[in-house]
């Protein structure tokens, strides 16, 4: 592929994210809490989350192994984070859901593949292929950008799997209904899980300092705001007593 069409890829892929915010931010996601059968054939709520992350783990990591670039050392590291975050979010998180009965939309689980590829597909191809030792010498491991992005993301994946923790704990097994969550982050944010994700990948835009990293962050803000804005309305559309100082995404701000 030549590397005016990646880049033309990219670019549209960022335009697509920048033009559907508008509309995804009136649309409430129809999973999880706000799960609806309007949206057509449901789909178990484990089996759906497994289908539709898969294809960012293994799709990034075929365009990068099977790529055709030299693999520098730095993005190994790249690619070691990546799978981190990857391999909970497909093959461990899911089984520790205390979900069962609880279904998903099949059309749900097929757009999220599409994002899925697309996101592993830009970051893998571009890492794995065009990537190079001038682009990533050794000493970018000392670059302000590697340092600062590694800590902004591994500080988002604390975010991330404290929040997770909290919520899988929030109620024993046997127990139906909601609560309040009130610790670790969700002090400050009703979704501190995705507070701590757009964390990870906004420090990974920095620390890879590339466009398809960035065209990520920026598909995960977009994602995941109106859906922290639609979880904070339902939270205190159902509790009257919600903390009325507790933001919806961004502690302080939003």
């Amino acid at each position: 592929m030549k590397e005016s069409t990646f880049y033309l890829i990219v670019y549209t892929w960022i335009a697509i994210a920048i033009f559907i915010f508008p509309i995804v931010i009136r649309i409430v996601a129809p999973y999880g809490r706000h799960a609806s059968k309007k949206w057509g054939a449901m789909i178990d709520n484990r089996t759906g989350w497994i289908i539709m992350e898969l294809p960012a783990l293994l799709f990034f990591t075929g365009f990068y192994l099977f790529g055709s670039g030299l693999h520098p050392t730095v993005t190994w590291i790249f690619f070691s984070l990546w799978l981190l975050h990857y391999v909970n979010r497909t093959l461990i998180f899911p089984f520790r859901l205390r979900t069962k009965g609880k279904k998903m939309p099949v059309a749900i689980v097929c757009m999220a593949i599409g994002f899925n590829f697309m996101n592993g597909f830009i970051n893998g191809y571009y890492l794995g292929t065009m990537a190079t030792e001038t682009t990533y010498p050794l000493s970018f491991f000392v670059d302000p950008r590697f340092i600062g992005g590694i800590i902004i993301f591994f500080f988002g994946m604390f975010i991330n799997l404290e929040a997770d923790n909290i919520l899988i704990h929030l109620r024993k097994p046997d127990e139906t209904g909601y609560v309040i969550p009130q610790k670790g982050f969700f002090r400050f944010v009703s979704c501190p899980n995705h507070f701590g994700e757009i964390l990870e990948w906004s420090g990974f835009a920095l620390l890879t300092w590339s466009l398809p990293a960035l065209a990520f962050a920026i598909w995960t803000l977009v994602n995941l705001m109106p859906r922290a804005l639609h979880h904070h309305s339902w939270y205190k559309e159902i509790f009257p007593e919600y903390p009325t100082k507790r933001k919806a995404l961004f502690p302080f701000i939003l």
